[in-house]
């Protein structure tokens, strides 16, 4: 039986959750930490900052415990990357599109204020990962 709708579908969602559950225990197993990528981001920054301004950075007190490095968290941001990437076009799903279709029907084709909301909610969601020590 085929779809009438011609619109490529994404992997199974339980396959992917399934996946992504392996990565976890293989992750404590191996590492003895859990996966996360709000810890990395902040890192990231601040491997960015000290390539600036190196004396602002050591003198933060985040960066006095915890110097800014590329570990095996920041490979797993970037596998999370490629990862989406191999998914997204053996699927057949991979597009590049601006706004998304989902929100062009009910907020309009405004990229601006795609871009604000989405930069607002990233916002939100890494200060809440982040208050949650995540």
């Amino acid at each position: 039986m085929t779809e009438k709708n011609s619109e490529p579908k994404g992997w199974n969602p339980y396959l992917a959750g399934a996946l992504t559950g392996l990565l976890l225990v293989f992750s404590v197993w191996f590492t003895g930490k859990y996966i996360g990528a709000s810890t990395t981001f902040v890192r990231a920054a601040g491997y960015v900052e000290r390539t600036f301004n190196p004396e602002h950075v050591a003198a933060l007190e985040y960066f006095k415990k915890e110097l800014p490095k590329i570990d095996w968290q920041f490979l797993f941001v970037i596998g999370i990357f490629f990862g989406s990437l191999i998914a997204s076009t053996t699927s057949k799903s991979f597009r590049v599109q601006a706004v998304p279709t989902m929100w062009e029907s009910r907020f309009g084709p405004g990229m601006a204020k795609r871009g604000v909301v989405a930069f607002i909610g990233g916002a939100i969601a890494m200060f809440g990962a982040r208050l949650a020590d995540g």
